[in-house]
């Protein structure tokens, strides 16, 4: 069982009860995976990196920084498409699962990083969330 509330997960590792909610992060369908198989809270495609910025990124390790500064803009500007996550939070554990094959250099770790860093633009649902951390 994870030791925190938060955690992301590959689209192709099967579901656990310990997941708690599960939000896909990402903007396309993972290839090859049925519907039924993610066992998905939701689908959050508009937490996602927009096409453009996904695009560029292309998982190239060597774009890894300047891709986290360009998204993790985009998403102080989601407030609204973050609500769920921040919700689920306030209830128990969220997985985040997203299908990228680099597990250090993807949209799931810097949205984590995000949702558990206090910033003056996190919503007031973010930070209570965060505070009940174990």
């Amino acid at each position: 069982m994870s030791s925190h509330p938060l955690q992301i997960k590959r689209a192709y590792t099967p579901a656990a009860p310990e997941d708690g909610e599960r939000f896909l992060v990402d903007r396309l369908w993972p290839r090859g995976v049925k519907t039924e198989g993610l066992r998905l809270t939701a689908w959050l495609k508009e937490v996602a990196p927009s096409d453009a910025l996904r695009r560029w990124f292309g998982h190239e390790p060597e774009r890894w920084e300047e891709f986290r500064r360009r998204y993790l803009a985009e998403l102080k500007s989601q407030q609204t498409a973050l609500q769920p996550l921040c919700d689920a939070l306030k209830r128990g554990p969220v997985t985040l699962v997203y299908s990228a094959h680099d597990e250090e250099h993807n949209q799931a770790v810097v949205l984590r990083d995000f949702l558990l860093e206090p910033s003056p633009a996190a919503p007031k649902a973010r930070k209570t969330a965060i505070k009940h951390a174990p």
